[in-house]
């Protein structure tokens, strides 16, 4: 598995962060520099019908090697990585043997990747643990995914006395900003089912995930002397503050878990005279999703009675919904995945996503695609890391589902 490393580590160090300001697909020039380095990286390998188009979308062909009739199976993951943290220069440090203790990623120990604040990186003892430098996120999320892909293609290529069906390959732009699926042609990807490779820790394989929608809110205001500003002036910081302060405050993601939804402020920017916020609104089951888009223009209009010269407005879109009756309608997907779990030793602990990936909107446009784990924990920050045997039974995993696929509708 020294390619899967190698791999890795050369695809992490490459930044594609996303500009969520720009409208092209893809939203920057650094997405479809990797892209183009992938689709090169496919042709040598082996793999046929490599394309890039213009949006910034791979896609390949392991073609059949056998004449059992089957389906055809895809794998899926995206290039891009979080704008939320910094991925330039970013310098992954190679920890072999575990110890169990704390892991230094700076020189002068002043961070600290510890047990004590996240207890599961001690299962991992004995393990070799990729890690940050404590400056950037580390872009498992999903470079892992697409090391993982193109390391099990490689093998079956190496390998053809493994039968297997038609496998088709697809690498996507701008997934962290929600527009991964905006240009992807399932028609032409050509795959009865799927699966993305955009989860977290070894085992973990998900069908449910949340409903989705983001949210601008402008907060305008009147900007006047403060010497003079009695009665006249309209903080818009201030009534931002205000109407955030109308949500629920133990609906946000550092107080909820599991199948809880929330409310979640991640930007805001602001002036007297103007302040605009952003939130994205989460929830798995449909009518409490609904619910919550209406709290918060219950809120704004709470806001525009009490402070009548301010105005606010809110933007809301939809982004994703839940796949969950999609893939429960095509159920032997996930019956496939559990059995090429258990086949690489591995029990699957079946979850939602408190997320979305682009299979959950692939699944509505006709391509059922549930989530497979990368084996990383703690994404989008500094404490991010993963596990090199969990990639390795990743790769295993994706190679025992082509190896076993069955008839849609078996």
């Amino acid at each position: 598995m020294q390619n899967l490393l190698t791999r890795f580590i050369d695809y992490v160090r490459i930044d594609t962060s996303p500009d969520e300001s720009n409208s092209s697909s893809p939203s920057s020039l650094k997405q479809m520099h990797f892209a183009r380095r992938l689709a090169n990286e496919l042709e040598e390998i082996g793999l046929s019908d490599v394309t890039l188009d213009g949006s910034g979308y791979v896609m390949a062909t392991l073609p059949a090697n056998t004449q059992s009739a089957g389906p055809v199976i895809g794998f899926i993951a995206h290039m891009d990585t979080s704008p939320d943290a910094p991925s330039e220069n970013i310098n992954p440090l190679i920890h072999k043997d575990y110890d169990g203790g704390d892991l230094a990623l700076t020189a002068d120990r002043s961070i600290i990747l510890s047990p004590d604040d996240f207890p599961e990186l001690a299962r991992y003892k004995g393990q070799t643990i990729i890690t940050t430098d404590g400056l950037t996120l580390l872009g498992a999320d999903d470079k892992a995914g697409i090391a993982e892909i193109v390391t099990a293609a490689e093998h079956l290529l190496k390998n053809p006395a493994l039968e297997h069906g038609t496998i088709r390959i697809a690498f996507t732009p701008d997934e962290e900003i929600g527009r991964g699926a905006d240009n992807f042609k399932v028609k032409t990807f050509g795959a009865d089912y799927a699966y993305t490779l955009d989860g977290g820790g070894i085992g973990e394989l998900e069908y449910e995930n949340f409903n989705a929608a983001a949210a601008t809110v402008t907060v305008r205001g009147r900007s006047v002397h403060p010497g003079t500003a009695k009665g006249t002036m309209i903080n818009s910081l201030m009534v931002a503050k205000e109407l955030d302060s109308l949500l629920p405050s133990g609906e946000r993601p550092e107080h909820t878990e599991g199948y809880e939804g929330f409310f979640h402020l991640y930007d805001i920017k602001g002036t007297v005279e103007e302040t605009v916020m952003k939130y994205i609104i989460r929830d798995h089951d449909p009518v409490r999703f609904g619910e919550r888009k209406k709290v918060m223009n219950d809120v704004a209009e709470e806001i525009r009675r009490k402070h009548r010269g301010a105005v606010v407005t809110v933007g809301l879109r939809d982004q994703y919904f839940n796949m969950k009756e999609i893939i429960e309608a095509n159920y032997f997907i996930i019956e496939e995945a559990v059995n090429a779990y258990r086949k690489a030793g591995i029990e699957p602990v079946i979850k939602p996503v408190r997320g979305g990936t682009d299979g959950a909107r692939l699944s509505y446009m006709g391509l059922p695609c549930p989530n497979l784990f990368t084996g990383g924990h703690n994404y989008h920050g500094r404490f991010e890391y993963i596990p090199l045997q969990s990639m390795e039974k990743a790769v295993e995993v994706i190679v025992n589902l082509c190896l076993s696929a069955i008839k849609p509708g078996k």
